[in-house]
């Protein structure tokens, strides 16, 4: 198996199920209603939706960096605002970010490892590679999975 095969298999397994670590994301989002991702349990902390949001943007930023683009992510576009609470507004959040999530790890999967030391397009001028860009995400959607997991306790 290639590295970029065994990282996408770490991005599915951290989103889908069969991590090491225990429950993936979706299987924490599991009967979360859209009253409980957008119930603020702890003041000054993120919602789950939030956190959904966050998760997807991030994941959106990797892929288009993988297509090239140097990205940087607004406040607004960092922790886009939940504006609808509706139960199809809930619907289409985990929807977006489980596609953009799946397009992600479809691009690493073709991905040869040479390209996994190419270093990341960045405004700033370029400092981290592929390899550890890929590997910051996988750590990226833990660390949240594990925030939206005691977030549930307090919600449901």
């Amino acid at each position: 198996m290639s590295e970029a095969a065994r990282i996408a298999d770490q991005l599915n397994r951290a989103f889908n199920g069969e991590a090491w670590h225990g429950d993936s994301l979706f299987e924490i989002l599991n009967g979360v209603t859209a009253a409980q991702a957008a119930a603020r349990p702890i003041t000054g902390a993120h919602t789950i939706w939030e956190l959904v949001l966050h998760i997807a943007a991030w994941d959106n930023a990797a892929l288009q960096r993988l297509g090239g683009a140097a990205v940087e992510l607004s406040e607004a576009e960092n922790f886009p605002p939940v504006t609808d609470t509706t139960d199809a507004a809930w619907q289409n959040a985990l929807s977006k970010v489980r596609g953009t999530h799946e397009k992600l790890i479809a691009a690493v999967a073709t991905l040869s490892d040479s390209r996994l030391n190419e270093t990341v397009p960045g405004e700033r001028g370029a400092h981290y590679t592929f390899y550890y860009m890929l590997h910051g995400v996988v750590q990226h959607e833990l660390y949240h999975a594990g925030q939206i997991a005691l977030l549930k306790k307090n919600v449901m």
